[in-house]
């Protein structure tokens, strides 16, 4: 019996391998700290065909060592932004008083609300709001007693699994599993700012699907949606991005965020790509009934035989439309009798040899 759900229900929609991807605008911190720029951004999202306006909930005390950033030489995304770590976490925190009214007006909108909890009081505010699902960041994937926290709240989860090696992924799904929580989508990842495109090793998720017989997913930071789109090719059920409604605002997420135009586009493309990947049996589709005859061959006279006459081989072209016998009975309708006239060109059927 296999482990895990071949389908989980978030909120009114289900994920599943027969069903629309589910596709995250993670927000993040692209809110500025304004409550009216976080709604323009839910409504962005829902005009771009989102499923879900994502938000992060923490405190920077809880979150970030000071100390201990001031302790490294930071080269990366982190050291770029020519401030401490905790002053820019501290400035795009999240005000718990905030999360009912946007999840509130994420209802009135008609797009799923939720947020990613980094500490235990935002797991709580998580369940508060019922959310539909919680999902977790990349960094969190070796801080076990969180997941089981979060876990045994008994919500569909969604982890994310950058910067984390085999071992480290196994250890948090059995963490997970051993509460009893079996709703999990397991989502690739690769934990920079913006991430490279050679990094983005897409067919992690069929290891994935293969090691767990799991429902997958990809949390993509590269640019464009080349990433998102293969990954849906390989069967990934839910797509997350960061959303912003202008890269050059300033913030740590807008520069690696895609904008309005950018978002509904891949979402337009995956639509497309849902369609077109269609189903696994090969079959003669709808479209085909005439070129399956047109695009084909049959036999026929290439001269003029006439009535009672021994059909030779030399009597017989292969030719479109594929209206004649087929071209594989060439060799057995040879040294046949012809049971009428056929004109040259005609096609030969089965009703004209005796």
């Amino acid at each position: 019996m296999n482990a895990f759900p071949e389908e989980i229900k978030i909120g009114n929609k289900t994920i599943g391998l027969n069903h629309p991807t589910y596709i995250i605008a993670e927000i993040g911190a692209n809110f500025d700290g304004s409550i009216e720029k976080a709604k323009r951004l839910v409504d962005a999202a829902k005009e771009c065909g989102a499923d879900c306006a994502k938000f992060q909930t923490f405190t920077a005390e809880k979150i970030v060592s000071d100390a201990g950033f001031k302790k490294m030489t930071l080269h990366g995304v982190h050291g770029s932004w020519g401030r401490s770590v905790y002053d820019v976490f501290k400035d795009v925190e999240f005000p718990h008083e905030w999360h009912k009214e946007i999840s509130d007006y994420c209802k009135k909108v008609g797009i799923d609300f939720s947020t990613s909890p980094y500490d235990k009081e935002a797991v709580d505010l998580c369940c508060e709001l019922d959310v539909p699902f919680i999902k977790l960041g990349s960094g969190d994937i070796t801080w076990l007693s969180m997941l089981e926290y979060i876990a045994k709240k008994g919500k569909p989860m969604m982890l994310a699994t950058g910067d984390a090696t085999i071992s480290e992924i196994d250890e948090a799904v059995r963490t997970i599993l051993a509460t009893g929580n079996n709703q999990l989508v397991l989502m690739q990842c690769v934990t920079n700012y913006p991430s490279k495109l050679e990094s983005a090793n897409i067919r992690v998720i069929e290891s994935y699907q293969k090691m767990y017989n799991i429902l997958t997913g990809y949390s993509d930071h590269a640019p464009g949606s080349v990433v998102a789109l293969g990954a849906v090719a390989l069967g990934a059920r839910v797509i997350e991005k960061h959303f912003t409604l202008n890269k050059k605002d300033k913030g740590p997420d807008h520069p690696h965020s895609m904008e309005p135009d950018e978002f509904k586009f891949m979402v337009k493309s995956i639509r497309e790509l849902e369609k077109s990947l269609g189903t696994s049996f090969k079959q003669v589709v709808e479209e085909e009934s005439e070129t399956v005859f047109v695009q084909r061959r049959g036999l026929c006279a290439k001269n003029e035989i006439a009535e009672g006459a021994i059909i030779r081989p030399e009597d017989i072209d292969v030719l479109r439309p594929a209206l004649g016998i087929p071209p594989k009975f060439e060799k057995t309708i040879a040294g046949k009798t012809s049971s009428r006239k056929i004109l040259k060109g005609e096609p030969i059927s089965w009703e004209d040899i005796k």
